[in-house]
């Protein structure tokens, strides 16, 4: 399947599934264009809690998104270092730090991304400690664990900015939390930068997915100009490389 059918085929199921999660009021309305923020989100973070990969992580990297906001808040309660990407990468260095023993403010208040500007330090790849487990937003995920993010890509260029780095790798875990309504029984296409995950949890299940797929790093041939500029660790790498 060529990239703009890969695209409009992924479009079509966020769109399919951002209906269905309004109709049967699971979100609140106006979700298209996001990571939803589930109803039982939090009943989800609970029971990602209750697995040996959570037990076993010392070190979590989770998306800024409001739907894991739970997660974030509870790996800071059980010790957890817990690095956030800053919404959409917007500043450099890309990542907020919390460090569980350090937070000037309760970790429920930490965890939200108004209180991670104030109470993390902010830190870039060359920074940062190997990743045990990573918690990714998805809109729609199936049970081989090919997940759709909202589609602007960030989730994408976070996991290839770690690997490059050598902060993510074969014994990672990538996890989702989702409501049920939004694991499906079917295909979902993907391109060669997509990521899948090994773990989906939702208000009621724990999945286990087929083989892991990650990436290798960035792909600057499929990274538009416009992309680069608006993100300011990109654009100094190429500015740095020549690019």
């Amino acid at each position: 399947m060529a990239g703009e059918s890969i695209n409009h085929a992924k479009q079509g199921i966020r769109e399919r599934v951002w209906e269905l999660l309004e109709r049967e009021h699971v979100t609140e309305p106006g979700v298209r264009g996001y990571i939803p923020a589930f109803a039982g989100a939090g009943i989800a973070a609970d029971l990602l809690a209750g697995t040996p990969d959570w037990e076993a992580a010392r070190v979590i990297k989770a998306v800024p998104d409001r739907a894991q906001q739970p997660v974030r808040e509870r790996a800071l309660r059980d010790g957890k270092l817990v690095y956030m990407a800053v919404p959409r990468l917007a500043e450099d260095p890309p990542f907020y730090e919390l460090d569980p023993g350090r937070l000037p403010v309760p970790p429920g208040e930490a965890a939200s991304r108004e209180g991670a500007a104030k109470a993390g330090r902010r830190v870039g790849p060359g920074q940062m400690r190997p990743v045990d487990l990573v918690v990714c937003g998805s809109v729609a995920v199936n049970r081989d664990g090919t997940r759709l993010g909202k589609g602007a890509g960030y989730s994408d260029l976070e996991m290839a900015l770690l690997a490059e780095a050598g902060l993510i790798g074969p014994a990672t875990v990538i996890v989702t939390t989702v409501h049920p309504l939004q694991v499906l029984d079917e295909p979902i296409p993907e391109a060669g930068h997509d990521f899948s995950v090994d773990l989906i949890v939702t208000t009621t299940d724990v999945i286990r997915c087929g083989l892991p797929r990650r990436p290798a790093g960035l792909d600057w041939d499929l990274l538009p100009a416009s992309m680069i500029a608006a993100i300011p660790v990109l654009a100094a790498r190429q500015e740095h490389s020549g690019r």
